[in-house]
Parts: structure tokens; sequence; C-alpha cells
């Protein structure tokens, strides 16, 4: 029960939609496959003008603040080459450092789960809840349950989940899924936010920061003391300690895991780093890259339950370790280095892709460029989340931007090759290619290509330019001119070049193969 005898415990009741791959249940938007469907979602994105504003508006002003925080940082580069060999080191040697962990968790009066995939983890947490009849869970922000599509699985067994992130909260009654690793709500203006605000509460809100925020606190206070279970993700896990670490701006993790009398922790296996002195360098790293700031406003180091002498805690510990795909990384020459990440969204913020459709489109818990990377390969589905790795201009940006230097327009490339070679690529394309490698192989085919070309085209072509072209060329004249390929090819020209140049003075100066060789004065053909 919460304010003036008003009942509180009303969240919204989750529909499902079927499995969107988001997991967050009750609130998905609308979707199709995800790498069928990515053409019709980046068609509908690029119409959405509102969408494309405000996705860029905010991650201009993330990437604003993630490079001036790292120039006043002092050597960037230096403390970006520290975390990439501490995560290189930590992933190296992830089963040591998860046996280390994992002891020092139950040396602390936690309990510790390894689960194989998502239905394990799920399992494993409804065990949990029924075991203290839970009713309702409050969580923070935790990706991993998103993965694994667990408030779809609470909503089926009647417990309600509450997301006490305020994007996440936004987010919950808009029945849609997070669209930016760090801030979910990335795609809405305050105006849409009082909307929502509005259909919860019954009465008028306007859109102001302070008075939304204010709902949201009262909102959500009542459901940190009212929860069966708080569950959070984790950040970083510390090997020596079994110490869990939580990030927030809000302070929402802070309450979840210790307010409720049951902390269930969810994570991923390859978030740990060995020390406290690795967990510093890391955190520095996070919250500049992610938001530009020094540290982030909450930063709590949570080791074990409750102990006699401590004055809050939760009498319960629980710490749930998910693989999910992420072993089958672990000595791949290529992809391993994508455990290494550390989830500060710093290459969404640079991609030009994500920049201009946002997170939903990509139809998937994690987007951007390492969402590109990491899908397929937890999914190990290179059919459907495999076609993410085309969702990339391949320039290198998430490259430069990442803190932990993760080549992830390298693994994009990668992915590529593997499904070509899996031939799940449009048997157009793979014919295209063929033909494509075999004129390339054959100087007579080369030339004869090149010249047919030119006059294939004309039809097409006006002034110089092709503007409207029939598929798949319209893909590329939907938003450029394509000039026409000239009559004759440099190849042709390059004899006649050559001889014009021998021929010709330049500036004043003995044209090459004349008045120089003529007096002996050594011949530079290279001029």
């Amino acid at each position: 029960m919460g304010d003036g005898g008003q009942k509180v415990l009303e969240p919204k009741k989750a529909h499902s939609t079927g499995d969107t791959g988001s997991g967050h249940t009750g609130h998905e938007p609308e979707t199709s496959p995800i790498g069928s469907g990515l053409k019709k979602r980046t068609k509908e994105a690029l119409k959405d003008d509102f969408l494309r504003k405000a996705v860029a508006f905010t991650t201009d002003k993330l990437r604003g603040g993630r490079l001036k925080a790292a120039d006043e940082f002092g050597d960037w580069e230096t403390w970006r080459e520290r975390g990439r060999a501490i995560r290189q080191h930590t992933i190296s040697h992830l089963d040591y450092y998860l046996g280390q962990f994992a002891d020092n968790v139950v040396k602390n009066g936690g309990n510790v789960h390894f689960c194989h995939n998502g239905d394990d983890a799920v399992s494993t947490f409804m065990d949990i809840a029924g075991r203290h009849r839970a009713k309702l869970v409050a969580k923070g922000k935790s990706m991993v349950s998103e993965e694994i599509h667990l408030n779809h699985h609470l909503e089926e067994q009647g417990i309600d989940a509450i997301e006490t992130d305020l994007g996440e909260y936004i987010l919950q009654l808009a029945r849609e899924t997070p669209s930016h690793l760090i801030i979910p709500a990335i795609h809405k203006n305050k105006r849409q936010i009082a909307d929502l605000f509005e259909a919860d509460a019954g009465r008028p809100f306007e859109p102001d920061t302070k008075t939304l925020a204010n709902y949201a606190k009262q909102k959500l206070r009542n459901y940190f003391l009212e929860a069966d279970i708080g569950l959070t993700g984790c950040n970083f896990g510390v090997a020596e300690s079994g110490s869990i670490t939580l990030v927030s701006n809000e302070g929402n993790g802070r309450m979840v895991s210790t307010l409720p009398k049951v902390h269930v922790v969810i994570m991923g296996m390859e978030r740990l780093v060995p020390t406290f002195e690795d967990l510093e360098v890391v955190l520095n790293l996070l919250a500049r890259s992610a938001t530009g700031q020094k540290l982030t406003t909450y930063t709590s180091i949570l080791t074990g339950a409750k102990r006699p002498e401590d004055l809050d805690g939760p009498e319960e510990l629980h710490v749930i370790i998910l693989d999910n795909g992420r072993s089958e990384q672990l000595g791949d020459p290529i992809f391993q280095d994508v455990l290494n990440c550390i989830r500060c969204a710093a290459c969404l913020n640079v991609c030009p892709v994500y920049r201009n459709v946002g997170g939903h489109t990509y139809g998937s818990v994690y987007s951007g460029p390492i969402g590109a990377v990491l899908t397929p390969l937890l999914q190990q589905d290179m059919k459907e989340a495999g076609t993410l790795a085309y969702a990339s201009s391949l320039c290198g940006a998430c490259y430069e931007a990442c803190p932990v230097k993760i080549p992830l327009h390298d693994m994009l490339v990668h992915l590529r090759h593997r499904k070509v070679k899996m031939k799940l690529t449009a048997l157009p394309e793979r014919i295209a290619f063929k033909v494509y490698q075999t004129m390339f192989g054959s100087v007579t085919l080369f030339k004869l290509a090149t010249k047919s070309a030119y006059y294939l085209q004309k039809p097409l072509a006006r002034n110089g330019f092709i503007k409207s072209g029939p598929p798949p060329l319209s893909g590329w004249t939907q938003s450029r001119f394509m000039p026409m390929l000239p009559k004759q090819s440099f190849r042709d020209k390059w004899a006649a070049l050559q001889a014009e140049l021998a021929a010709k003075p330049r500036n004043g100066a003995p044209a090459v193969g004349g008045d120089a060789k003529a007096k002996g004065g050594g011949g530079h053909d290279a001029e």
C-alpha cells in the first residue's frame, strides 16, 4: 500500500507479443525477426524524423562528453591500453577468476548458480522466487535479464516485475524495449513521457523534468519497500573478494540491492575483473566513455549478504552467472575479444548507422556495433541474427571510441565472411559475386565487361549521371547520383598519356627522354 492509502502495487500488466528476441516482457513493440525484418524496421526508422533527431541529439552530447572527459583525464590512450590489457587477461584466464569469484561469494554468505543457458537461469530464478513466495520483484537495470526474457516468465507465473531505472520504468509504461544500453529511453522526449505518466496516474502532467522525476520517485519508492526480491545486473564482479559492483546515476541500484530481503544478481560470466586495482581502471573508463562523467553518481560495491553488524542489506544473496553462448567465444582468435566489452555504449554513440535508425531497428536486446557482433555470437544464429553484421558502414569509428579497443569493425567483416561461407546470403548476391570473381580473374572478360557497361548504362543516364537505377542499383541511387562510366577507360588511355607526357615539356623543363637524355643527364624516367 502506498501514499494516502492509494494502492501503489499496480504495475502495468504485461502482454505477450511472442518471442521478439527482446525479453522486455509485456512492453515489446511489434517486431519482426531480427534479420528478415531489419530492412523493414530500417525504412520505418528513416521515416521517423523525430526519432532520428532525438537519437542524434543525445548521442552527440554523449560523444562530446566522452571526448572532453578523455581529454581532461590525461593520456587516454594509455588508459585504453590498460583497460584492454585487464580485460584480455581476465577473459584469457576466465575459468580461474570465475572459480575465485564464486568461492569468495560463498565465503561471504552468498549463493552462486552457474547456468548454461537462459532457460537454466530463468528456472533458477523461479526456484528462488518460489521458495520466498515472491509476488513483486524490483529490478535494477539488467541487460542480462532482458537477454533471457525474464520478465516474460515472471508474468506467466503471476509475479510483477517493476523496472526501477527511470528510463526502463518509462519504457515499461510505454510497453517498449530499451533502445540504448545506458539511456534506454533515448528516443522519447518530455512530452511523450508526460503523456505516459498521465495515462498511468489519471491526471495531467506538465512536461517538466522535475515534475516528472518526482512522480517517478514517489511511485518507485514504494516498490523498493514492498518488493520481495531485488534483482540487479552486475557491472563488474571483483574476483579477489567476491564483490558485486553496481553503478548508477539514480541510486536505484543501491535501493534494490539493500531494501528487499532477497537480492538476486544475474550477470554474464565475462563480467569480472581480478582485483580492486583493476576495478579502478575499468570504472574510470566506463564512466567517461558512457556519459563523460569522472565517476557515476553512485558506485555500490556489495560483498556478501547482510552480516549481524550491518545496518542494512539483503538477508539472502544469490548470484546467477550466465554462459548463454559466451563460452563459445573463448579461444576464438577472432571473436574472443568481444567478451572484453564493458557495456559503456560508446560505440553506439559514434556509429553512423545507430545514430540514424536508433536501437529498436536492430530487433535485438543489444544494439549498435556491439549488438551486431554480440547477438549472432550469443544466439549462434548466422541466418537471422547474422544479418546484423550488414548494419554497419565499417568506418571503424566504433573501434576508435571503444575504451578497451575491441576491433568491432573487423569482427563485422568476419561475420559477413562467415555468412557467405555458410551460403546464407541471397542467391542473386552469390551469383553476382561469382560473376564478379570470374570477370576480375580474366583480363579479356574485364575489358569486355567495362566496354559493355558503358553502352548498358546509356538508357539510364541523364547529363552524365544515373539518378534512378533499377535494382540492385536503386539502393545506391536512392540517396545519391551515380556518375556514368566513361566511354574510354583509364587503362585504354594510358598508352596515349604516356606518349603525351614524354613528348610535352613541363614548366619549361626538358621533356622526359628529350634534352636531358641527349645531354647525358641521368634519365630519371620516374619524372
